[in-house]
């Protein structure tokens, strides 16, 4: 009797995930350093070869460039993963095999098919920005998240590029756009990250700014005016419905990347705030249940560091200082572990977090960094420019991958003369973490790394249904 089995690469915990098999494809969004003018270069998904065995590790070994211009790539993600498991899913047998990558600053989707050959994916559908608008509303899709009943994907403005932002759905299998997620939002009008208690219904999601406040790069006179998000919100994912607001402060800025506990049966995360204009430090709060409501609270924070006026860009100069800048972060699949990538320093903290309301600090690396430009092992005389930004981790905790671009119109403010995108990897052990010295791909002078995506699943991907 033949069976109907589910795609291998789904696992109904964590805790089987860990045990499965190491990733030896990662699949990286390049956006073009011109995407902005007309004759300038598409934006292109990068396939790095991950397996040490290999005569091409470390290396791009295929360039998919797009037939469009000025897309600008930013967090994509898989259609389907081991959501599909939970015992309310209505599509089980779905497959880890389309990438949805979405373009911030055209409002185009683009669904990549990677089963035929992984190591050569294909565009096989585009949503494009107008159809996106009339059946949503929504534009600047930026996060995409598979869940068990559709492709999540939040955005940051309307149709106006003005406010509310949001969360909208592509269906699982035609990958049309569905509609607004929404069904009373509350006072919720900035949009960034998401992501779920799945188990306990229950959704987070972040806040950046809209639009106009981000696509010309940061606005000091905004900024100064604690203008940009400053807070959580949860809903209620079945009922789609606002249920309450987690404010972290008027002078905390930017409140980005939140990473729920893999586990379902707990209930708390770890969210990042870019800013604090009190003393430019950055910060990772917790967030908790607290009888029948939420909380927040501080757990972690990093100080800016000194610098000399000379070494720093001219939106810096006046402080004297060099803010951490924390724009990623990133928890293992055994809850143990959050990674804190700190974009104006280039570092890369590693916390253990096993008792989440007093993480300890374990070990940090540095790459790049606005004063610093600390250079990799690979080529210890050629200093690196950006700093460590997205972060991705192997599902079984063990190799932590960084890319160093943040979004083209920041890269430009922060780095004046203009990022040289490059990729690496740590190696995380007992004694810390510590860089693979094979390990360092750079990327043509035209084009920035940004997010990266695992084969058959990493660390910020998959929602887990079972303990």
């Amino acid at each position: 009797m033949k069976f109907t089995a589910p795609d291998p690469t789904f696992y109904p915990s964590a805790r089987l995930a860990m045990e499965g098999p190491r990733e030896e494809l990662g699949y990286v969004v390049a956006l073009a350093a011109d995407g902005g003018s007309a004759s300038g270069n598409p934006d292109a998904l990068a396939v790095i070869d991950l397996n040490p065995d290999s005569r091409e590790y470390g290396r791009i070994i295929h360039w998919l460039a797009t037939p469009t211009i000025g897309d600008e790539f930013h967090h994509f993600g898989w259609n389907a993963c081991s959501s599909a498991l939970c015992p309310y899913a209505p599509h089980p047998h779905l497959e880890r095999r389309y990438l949805v990558i979405p373009g911030i600053r055209s409002s185009r989707i683009y669904i990549v098919d990677t089963k035929a050959n992984p190591r050569r994916p294909e565009i096989v559908k585009q949503i494009e920005p107008e159809e996106l608008v009339r059946k949503t509303g929504y534009t600047r899709p930026h996060t995409v998240h598979c869940g068990p009943d559709g492709i999540y994907v939040s955005a940051l403005g309307n149709e106006k590029g003005e406010g509310p932002g949001g969360i909208l759905i592509l269906d699982h299998f035609s990958f049309e756009p569905l509609g607004r997620w929404e069904m009373d939002r509350g006072p919720q009008v900035f949009a960034y990250d998401f992501w779920w208690h799945i188990n306990q219904d229950i959704l987070i999601s972040s806040e950046w700014g809209l639009p106009w406040m981000l696509e010309d790069g940061l606005l000091p006179e905004q900024l100064m005016k604690g203008a940009y998000g400053r807070a959580l919100h949860v809903w209620d994912l079945r009922k789609r419905r606002h249920l309450q607001t987690l404010d972290v402060g008027e002078k905390q800025q930017m409140v980005l990347e939140v990473r729920p506990a893999h586990d379902p049966r707990k209930s708390y995360g770890f969210t990042g705030v870019v800013i604090s204009l009190e003393d430019l430090s950055s910060s990772v709060w917790l967030w908790y249940r607290d009888g029948e409501n939420w909380a927040i609270r501080k757990v972690i924070e990093i100080p800016a560091e000194p610098a000399k006026e000379e070494d720093l860009p001219p939106l810096l100069k006046g402080f004297r200082a060099v803010p951490p800048v924390l724009t990623d972060l990133d928890l293992s699949l055994d809850d143990r572990f959050l990674y804190l990538s700190c974009w104006g320093t280039g570092e890369i903290l590693q916390y253990d977090v096993s008792e989440p309301m007093h993480p300890k600090r374990i070990s940090s690396l540095r790459l790049g960094g606005i004063a610093r430009r600390n250079a990799h092992p690979r080529l210890p005389q050629k200093p690196l420019n950006g700093g460590c930004q997205m972060v991705e981790i192997s599902r079984d905790g063990k190799r932590v991958y960084l890319t160093n671009s943040l979004y083209r119109a920041w890269d430009e403010q922060f780095y004046p003369e203009g990022i040289q995108g490059w990729m690496a990897l740590a190696h995380a052990g007992e004694d810390g973490l510590h860089w693979d010295e094979r390990f360092l791909v750079e990327f043509p002078q035209t084009h920035r790394a940004h997010q990266i995506r695992l084969q058959g699943g990493d660390c910020s991907t998959d929602s887990f249904c079972f303990p």
